[in-house]
């Protein structure tokens, strides 16, 4: 009489999925380091123009990003489809170069209306309150930067190709390469090095829209010419339009570019808020954003691989592998962030370092405030890091509308409101600004952990 096969042990199972999940979370980690270094490396070069060249390209920083983000949630929705069809047929190619070609094609439709909101950029900052001088200035810097949007939704679109497959190295060489270009090119063009024209601003956006360029054609020669992704024919029929591939895309990816836009935007409204405090606020917001960003983009990685993770276990039927995949990169993301705020915490001044001189007296407003609203920061890192592990989640059950919502209300129904009371009524500042952005994201933490539990539950 033989004794039944013990089931495999929680602990080891857990082990298995955490080895799965960090074998393709590093690498969409260090592809979303190195994304974000191209914007961080621009405030760097700029700051040592001054701070009110260094305020500008804040402003006109985050209305980028947030538009960026808007329109990246959409095209993003290629890689839930891609991941579920291969859950269902590791096989499967048309479908995958249905879902391809109608990212491409959304990343085209939705670049249209984007760049006529960035090219009227500086109307946007008047109408909002800002100082119609540091308004004008961050047009040069807009109006060379814009025009790399659409490169870079076409590199979304491969890289969550790429990331479906389970194959995210390539698109970290290539994101490690346009860095690399962004920060020589800013180099250049920014200070007039190498026989370059010194072209201040305006030679920074330059810089990182050839960086997205070097992005999109990076990935396009990777798929091309690699013989595993070869056989897709990715770009075959291109310029066939699929209603029924692009609605479906954009019927899921448009409540994840909200909801994207949601949580950029109330830092674009907490920056304008800043304004209003004076440039140095803004200065010194700019900075621990920038941080704080560096820091995100490792628990957006893992959120990432949770939706690949999540998504093709949830495609081939299996509940349980889909709930295992979910719930270990919570745990993942909730110790990278308590790791993370505790940096922040011990060594905020060598972190400032990075962007301004710490020992110039004209920068000691700026690095004293810097100061405070990094303690702020690493207050909201555990609540910010569980939202986004959440979302990543909860987009590999292709569930997107309802996060949504919930987003919109911890975002503009607390983080805002509340933040504009501490920082106005209360005579909180800078730092209530802060505590209200610390306050919204945690409760998107809380109702999408509810979110996940009920519906991780509900799988059969």
């Amino acid at each position: 009489m033989h004794d039944p096969v013990a089931p495999v042990p929680l602990s080891r199972a857990v082990l298995k999925e955490a080895r799965a999940s960090l074998a393709l979370g590093w690498p969409l980690v260090l592809t979303n380091i190195a994304q974000v270094a191209l914007m961080a490396t621009n405030l760097i070069f700029v700051g040592r123009l001054g701070k009110d060249e260094l305020a500008a390209t804040a402003i006109a920083a985050s209305l980028y990003q947030a538009v960026m983000l808007l329109s990246m949630g959409i095209v993003s929705a290629s890689m839930l489809l891609m991941a579920k069809a291969l859950g269902r047929n590791p096989g499967e190619v048309e479908d995958i170069r249905r879902t391809v070609r109608q990212g491409l094609w959304s990343a085209a439709l939705i670049s249209l209306p984007a760049w006529f909101v960035l090219w009227n950029c500086d109307r946007i900052f008047v109408f909002l309150g800002q100082d119609p001088a540091l308004a004008a200035r961050s047009t040069t810097f807009m109006h060379a930067l814009q025009w790399g949007l659409l490169p870079y939704l076409g590199y979304i679109v491969l890289r969550s190709f790429l990331a479906a497959m389970q194959r995210p190295l390539w698109t970290m060489l290539v994101a490690g390469i346009a860095a690399a270009f962004n920060a020589l090119a800013g180099w250049c063009l920014i200070y007039g090095h190498l026989g370059f024209p010194a072209l201040g601003l305006k030679g920074a956006g330059l810089a990182t829209a050839s960086a997205m360029v070097v992005l999109m054609l990076g990935l396009v020669l990777v798929v091309n010419v690699d013989r595993r992704f070869r056989g897709y024919r990715l770009f075959r029929g291109l310029w066939r339009p699929d209603l029924q591939r692009l609605a479906e895309i954009w019927r899921l990816g448009l409540p994840i570019g909200m909801a994207q836009a949601f949580e950029t935007s109330i830092f674009y409204a907490s920056a304008m808020m800043m304004g209003l405090l004076g440039a140095t606020a803004l200065a010194a917001h700019a900075i621990v954003a920038q941080i704080g960003g560096a820091t995100f983009m490792a628990a957006i990685g893992l959120s990432q691989a949770a939706s690949v993770r999540v998504g093709r276990a949830h495609g081939a039927g299996d509940a349980d592998a889909a709930r295992l995949a979910g719930w270990t990169a919570y745990g993942l993301t909730v110790a990278y962030m308590l790791a993370v705020a505790a940096v922040m915490l011990l060594t905020p001044k060598t972190l400032i370092a990075v962007f301004v001189d710490t020992t110039a007296v004209l920068n000691q407003d700026v690095v004293l405030l810097a100061s405070t609203l990094l303690i702020c920061a690493a207050l909201f890192q555990l609540g910010d890091g569980i939202q986004v592990a959440c979302l990543g989640m909860l987009r590999g059950l292709h569930d997107t509308t309802v996060p949504m919502i919930i987003t919109a209300i911890g975002y503009w129904g607390i983080g805002i409101p509340l933040g504009a009371a501490l920082a106005f009524h209360c005579g909180f500042g800078g730092v209530g600004i802060w505590l209200g952005l610390a306050s919204g994201l945690s409760a998107v933490a809380i109702l999408t952990t509810w979110r996940w539990a009920r519906l991780s539950r509900r799988l059969a």
